[in-house]
């Protein structure tokens, strides 16, 4: 124990989780994804866990599966569930985010969505492991290397994982003392537009333009957006045209949907996906689908939250709840084992050059996971 009376103590989480935030790994440098797998793989190879390393696909990093000593392919377990890769280039922790410390707050790429949290649960696994003490459950730990994407290459290993799960604990990052109970599914689509080219002057009239076309289906998509169904369509990136001096022809949205519940995405969804051209003589091609379900609420989740709380409450750090519009892996496997998300470190900023975990409850959240790990059954 330390001085805390926790078997963590803040200071000495702190310089570890800063070695893996100093370890770059956007999702699109699988080189770099693969070093932070290395240096994982490295430190729970050291201290006894069975591993297993997953080669990456489509050009994306590794998977890693660190698992408890001894733990039975097919035995239910509780599987911890976090992603290494970050939406941060390489390079920016030098010219836009350097790791450092301000008081109660450590900053750093990645540091609060989600290495902070990541580490703290690796943590706890590693103090289960080798406290020696008997669990009523094996462990089992997947990194996963593009959740930033929507992993794609992961969902698979992630939904396997989770059938053989009697829990899921997702240490992304935590909300002011509340954790997540619910998250909004979401969807991404491409929308390509073809027109017919024509010399903006002497020829203006034989021309098709898909900017236009474009312009009057970005409004009506942003028109689709429900506060009150929980519903946002979101046009983030609009591309199109060549020279000013030619009817442009073609244009291309990337569309983002975000839906409270099954059926409201599914009719967006079908909404987009048959969009008929407002302009003559124009062609509209529409790709893609979802990439998360809904992360719902279900009944059997209820005795976990109130095993979490329970813990909680007993290191004087009550847990509240919040339903998150973001996706996240908890997506996938809320549907086959009881999950809890968002339990990871205390922060803000995420994706941002200010993001930043507040150091002082770091030991909490840690013993808060080493809890659940020894005592869930």
């Amino acid at each position: 124990m330390t001085t805390t009376g926790l078997p963590f103590d803040n200071q000495d989480l702190l310089p570890a989780i800063l070695d893996w935030v100093r370890i770059e790994s956007p999702t699109t440098n699988a080189a770099a994804v693969n070093r932070m797998i290395d240096f994982i793989e490295a430190d729970a190879t050291a201290w006894g866990a069975e591993i297993r390393r997953i080669t990456g696909t489509g050009g994306m990093g590794d998977l890693l599966l660190v698992a408890s000593p001894g733990a039975q392919e097919e035995t239910p377990g509780i599987l911890l569930l976090s992603h290494i890769d970050t939406v941060h280039e390489i390079g920016t922790i030098e010219r836009d985010l350097p790791c450092r410390v301000d008081g109660d707050i450590a900053f750093g790429p990645g540091i609060y969505d989600m290495k902070g949290g990541a580490y703290l649960a690796f943590a706890a696994m590693r103090a289960a492991v080798i406290s020696g003490r008997s669990r009523p459950l094996p462990l089992r730990y997947l990194f996963v290397s593009d959740e930033e994407y929507g992993s794609p290459t992961g969902r698979a290993h992630i939904e396997r994982e989770a059938r053989r799960a009697k829990y899921v604990l997702v240490p992304e990052p935590m909300n002011d003392r509340r954790i997540v109970i619910s998250r909004k599914g979401v969807a991404r689509l491409k929308m390509r537009i073809t027109g017919q080219p024509a010399h903006s002057g002497g020829r203006h009239q034989d021309g098709r333009s898909a900017v236009r076309e474009m312009a009057w289906q970005i409004m009506r998509l942003e028109e689709m957006t429900d506060y009150d169904r929980g519903l946002t369509v979101n046009v983030g990136v609009a591309r199109g045209g060549t020279r000013a001096n030619v009817v442009p022809a073609e244009a291309a949205l990337n569309i983002d949907v975000r839906f409270s519940d099954p059926a409201s995405g599914a009719e967006a969804l079908k909404q987009i996906q048959e969009t008929s051209p407002h302009f003559p003589d124009i062609g509209i091609d529409v790709t893609g689908g979802e990439t998360r379900p809904c992360f719902v609420r279900r009944p059997e989740v209820e005795p976990l939250l109130a095993k979490a709380r329970q813990i909680a409450r007993e290191l004087s750090m009550p847990l509240g709840e919040y339903a998150s519009g973001g996706g996240s892996d908890g997506n996938f496997t809320a549907a086959i084992a009881p999950t809890l998300d968002g339990m990871g470190a205390e922060g803000k900023g995420p994706h941002t050059h200010f993001e930043q975990i507040r150091i002082s409850s770091l030991a909490r959240i840690a013993t808060l996971h080493l809890r659940l790990l020894e005592t869930l059954s």
